[in-house]
């Protein structure tokens, strides 16, 4: 039987509320604006006198989010009809239970979104009827909502969704509060522009950030400790490109280039890895998972030679 290491336990500022015995929790953001998680996704919606505008539909929740919905508006007095779903991003893991609602719900996203949704062809994920490409704002019931595109970070289309009058903003797979990266950062496809993503989440005006991800709704506070991490991360790997001379690794293999290049990588991401672990372990959730860091370490590597080209040589 495999011996498991004993890792740290999750800091209970990490956490949120339990689900309920269907598996969900439904929570109040601010006045008319709610949240619903299965303690690992999370989604939103905005009940007002008009209907009901969905934010995402991640599948792990599924039919909870009918229930939360129906739940919430019993409880206020509001119609349960639900008229608008808005899609944060293409992935099916955020998207994937937008068929549940029917084909009379407006879907709204990204051109990309749109374009993406298309090529997968899947029945579960609809493509948007009403596309943006820079801006967008969603009137419904009297409230507005304010949807923007800042350029690729997570994902081609992912985009930044605003409620200015519940201090509150919506982006999906950039910051897990509590909690370091998934693997690759977060599985980001452009890491400077998630880079950017991060930094314009900083700056942005809120007081309540729903990110997609585990238990609970990120702060401030949140943000500023992932930004830390992030730059320390950044800066261990720029210390290492500059530091380790990769020559050794193709001398001692010879021709075979893909083994210099493996042993090569491995010695920078273990360089990076291991202050990082030790630094916040404790401070955010699976810091002391390893592998979590070394990808994400790997992806900053590859980033920032492929990006800024950081550590390239000119043969003279």
């Amino acid at each position: 039987m495999t011996t498991l290491p004993e890792l740290a336990p999750v800091p209970v500022s990490s956490l949120g509320p339990q689900p309920n015995e269907q598996g969900f929790h439904v929570g109040r953001v601010e006045r008319n604006l709610f949240w619903v998680t299965d303690g690992t996704y999370q989604s939103a919606f905005l009940a007002t006198e008009q209907g009901v505008v969905l934010f995402d539909a991640p599948p792990s929740i599924g039919g909870n989010l009918r229930r939360a919905v129906d739940e919430v508006t019993a409880a206020e007095g509001l119609t349960n009809h639900i008229t608008h779903l808005v899609y944060s991003h293409h992935h099916a893991d955020h998207a994937g239970a937008a068929g549940l609602f029917g084909p009379d719900v407006l879907k709204v996203g990204h051109v990309e979104t749109a374009r993406l949704l298309r090529r997968a062809s899947d029945p579960k994920r609809p493509p948007p009827t009403v596309v943006f490409e820079d801006t967008y704002t969603l009137l419904v019931g009297g409230e507005r909502i304010e949807l923007t595109w800042h350029g690729p970070n997570h994902s081609p289309d992912n985009i930044f969704i605003r409620c200015p009058d519940h201090d509150a903003l919506m982006v999906i797979d950039i910051v897990n509060a509590g909690w370091i990266p998934v693997y690759q950062l977060n599985l980001s496809e452009d890491v400077p522009g998630y880079f950017d993503a991060v930094a314009r989440v900083g700056d942005l005006p809120w007081t309540h950030l729903i990110g997609g991800h585990l238990g609970r709704l990120a702060t401030r506070d949140d943000i500023a400790l992932h930004r830390r991490y992030l730059a320390d991360v950044e800066t261990a790997c720029r210390e290492a490109l500059a530091s380790v001379n990769p020559l050794p690794h193709f001398a001692h293999h010879g021709p075979n280039a893909w083994a210099a290049v493996r042993d090569w990588m491995d010695e920078l991401v273990a360089r990076v890895t291991a202050p990082i672990v030790a630094k916040y372990t404790g401070a955010l959730a699976a810091a002391d998972v390893e592998e979590m860091t070394a990808s994400t370490a790997f992806t900053i590597i590859q980033s920032l030679r492929l990006d800024e080209g950081v550590g390239s040589r000119i043969r003279s």
